[in-house]
């Protein structure tokens, strides 16, 4: 793999940024590659959306709790989808600016340095084959052990390092322990690592990897922070985690500002060079295209799963609940922080009721469910890649309880509804507990957040107004509005502020009170779908696949 020195690189793509912006270079692509969907959008220096293009990301479930991307055809839709915005927009390619790229988040592959060919498919963040690894070391007397003595350290010290040690668990979600898994099972990547021919990479790292033909090699501080193996306080690879799982940090790739000049497009590509201005994780997008940069401001992003993201400003959140302390994003000298919370199971869970045949289209839902008075006493629990917090369970089952001869299709639509609702009132409230800063607003988008059911009853369970723009796909913005800023596009993010548009805006309508029964037969039914899959059942599905 060939790497350009830094001096060559910001020459590229200074002449690069120039010709596109002193030329024709009218617009700026922000690309979002999802979970579900890749999306291209264009759009002007007023942040109108020109044309866009979309396509279905091909999940592939190879064993039970597998959840994997094929690479090479994640590339291949990638540039298509690209190339079909820019026809839709009808302009041409040399009319591009710069372009930013948001991304999943801890999806990661890994691949032969020498040849660029992948070891493996890209392990998603719903991936779950490393559940019982993870289980195994949040039970373990190690993990009890720095527990503790984090926890006294943190007491004398004060240090918030030792505060977010003291609470530190594995999840599934984050790459550290599915990347231990990849190194314990193939192999390839153990000899290739040991051998230093091995890159690792997230998706944002990947397709910068492909897009310059295999000359740029790096990732970003908010794509990083989300791995589960960046130190957040000193903003590099952990030291620590690498000992702790014997993964050494050499592994990974440089990390880089989230607004930057990473380097151009290679021509052969797309036929002109275009700059890559931005690279940033899809939350972390939605956050900035929301134009969320102040501390208190939070965020809602209802797509595949629900992520709810408070700025804290300069300061790293130690969590005592869970929470996950990201970068939102870097740009110079300035070091945004979030913290996290999420629900994996949110738009997938409409889709695969919509599977049963429950609904033809996901807009009848809310229609249905507005229909009735209640759920019939129909609980839901989605948890298809398990609870996160505050439940914290990754062998939690999806299950319908409180089925009755009466119940029919609109109560169970219903029920999904509302579960994702109160998965929300419990995201919020421990949020807002935890981090401690009141909410200045709250603004929603992704998918899920055109369902005016889910947002009113979000809105009365937690009692506040919440904000959804005109466009629900904010990462791309996002991704637009950083990429925009590093080639001078747009000035500042006091302009970005002016260029977001309110579509709607929920008020509470209901006294949250209203909901206490319903939520607490839904508690019930979470309580009574934890620990359905054992450890030992998982780990044998999973071993049968290494036969």
């Amino acid at each position: 793999m060939k790497l350009i020195g830094a001096e060559a690189l910001e020459g590229q793509v200074a002449a690069a940024a120039m010709a596109s912006t002193e030329g024709p270079g009218k617009y700026v692509l922000g690309i979002d590659v999802g979970s579900s969907v890749i999306r291209c959008h264009v759009y002007n220096k007023s942040a109108v959306l020109k044309g866009f293009s979309t396509k279905q990301v091909e999940v592939l479930h190879p064993q039970v709790g597998w959840v994997e991307l094929d690479p090479e055809k994640l590339w291949t839709q990638f540039v298509g989808v690209v190339k079909e915005a820019i026809q839709a927009a009808g302009i041409q390619m040399n009319q591009i600016s710069a372009l930013g790229l948001s991304t999943q988040r801890s999806t990661f592959i890994t691949w032969n340095k020498k040849t660029g060919k992948p070891f493996h498919n890209f392990i998603s963040w719903q991936d779950v084959r490393a559940g019982a690894l993870t289980q195994s070391w949040n039970r373990s007397l190690l993990m009890k052990a720095m527990h503790g003595i984090c926890s006294m350290l943190h007491f004398f010290t004060r240090n918030g390092l030792f505060l977010l040690a003291s609470y530190h668990n594995f999840t599934t979600q984050h790459i550290s322990l599915r990347l231990a898994w990849v190194l314990q099972h193939i192999s390839e990547v153990e000899q290739a690592t040991k051998d230093d021919n091995c890159c690792f990479g997230t998706v944002d790292t990947w397709l910068l990897y492909k897009l310059t033909k295999g000359t740029v090699y790096a990732t970003d501080y908010s794509n990083a922070s989300a791995t589960g193996f960046f130190d957040p306080f000193k903003l590099q690879w952990s030291v620590f985690l690498s000992k702790l799982l014997s993964i050494p940090t050499s592994l990974f790739p440089p990390v880089e500002d989230t607004s930057h000049n990473y380097g151009s497009v290679d021509a052969e590509i797309f036929g002109v060079p275009i700059a890559i201005t931005a690279l940033v994780a899809d939350q972390q997008a939605a956050m900035f295209g929301q134009c969320c940069f102040d501390i208190g401001d939070l965020k809602v992003t209802m797509g595949t799963g629900s992520f709810w993201d408070i700025n804290t400003g300069s300061k790293v959140h130690a969590s005592r609940k869970g929470l996950y302390p990201l970068i939102g994003w870097k740009i110079g000298e300035e070091v945004t922080y979030l913290a996290e919370g999420n629900a994996s199971d949110t738009g997938n869970a409409i889709k695969w009721a919509q599977s049963l045949d429950l609904f033809a289209s996901a807009e009848e839902t809310s229609k249905m469910a507005h229909s009735l008075v209640n759920s019939g006493g129909v609980c839901f629990v989605p948890s298809f890649s398990g609870l996160q917090i505050p439940v914290n369970d990754p062998y939690a089952c999806t299950s319908f309880m409180g089925i009755t001869p009466s119940t029919t299709k609109k109560h169970l639509v219903r029920a999904v509804l509302e579960s994702i609702a109160f998965r929300n009132k419990q995201l919020y409230d421990t949020i807002t507990k935890d981090v401690g800063i009141p909410p200045k607003f709250i603004r929603a988008d992704g998918g899920v957040s055109n369902n005016t059911f889910v947002m009113q009853m979000t809105s009365d369970l937690i009692n506040k107004t919440i904000n959804k723009p005109e466009s629900t796909d904010m990462s791309c913005l996002g991704a637009a509005f950083l990429a925009g800023l590093a080639v001078g596009f747009w000035n500042d993010k006091e302009q970005l502020k002016k260029l977001r548009q309110t579509g709607m805006v929920f008020k509470p309508q209901k006294d949250p009170n209203e909901y206490e029964p319903a939520m607490s037969n839904w508690i019930k039914a979470v309580q009574r779908s934890l620990s359905w899959y054992s450890q030992a059942s998982q780990s044998q599905d999973w071993c049968k696949t290494l036969d």
